[in-house]
């Protein structure tokens, strides 16, 4: 599965925004973390502002922090905000597409997509973070570990 950059950036954001929740955090270290440009990442905290997920201070010490239950925000609410996951609709110009192997093929894709959604649905920012956490600890305790051995 491959998301759309708007929404790749907006759970990054979030995920930034949450890691400094004691202070607001700007659009250019964002940009700069990721390598994006700033432009793109103020439109995608623009959408999440108008979703009420974040909040923006402007001026000198301004940025954005987040403003939501992230025990009860999941990847899916934020992804929904940028692109609509979904069963693909049936497209008579497709290939095979009248036949029951093509019927057969959609139906599948549609369950795919389904289930998809739901894991989606299922993983909170809450979860997401405690996953960054373990992500972040991973090459570490892997130094440590070659440490250790002498590697």
């Amino acid at each position: 599965m491959k998301l759309q950059v708007s929404s790749q950036l907006a759970i990054y954001a979030v995920l930034e925004l949450l890691a400094h929740r004691d202070r607001p955090v700007t659009v250019g270290e964002i940009g700069a973390k990721y390598g994006v440009s700033n432009h793109h990442l103020a439109k995608v905290m623009h959408v999440l502002g108008r979703a009420g997920l974040v909040n923006s201070t402007r001026g000198a010490g301004g940025g954005y922090q987040f403003n939501g239950n992230v025990r009860r925000i999941t990847l899916l609410d934020v992804i929904d905000l940028f692109e609509q996951l979904g069963p693909p609709a049936a497209d008579p110009a497709d290939p095979g597409a009248a036949t029951a192997q093509g019927r057969a093929l959609l139906q599948v894709l549609r369950e795919i997509d389904d289930i998809a959604r739901s894991t989606l649905g299922s993983i909170t920012l809450a979860t997401m973070e405690k996953l960054v956490e373990q992500q972040g600890a991973a090459p570490a305790a892997a130094a440590i570990r070659n440490a250790l051995a002498g590697g």
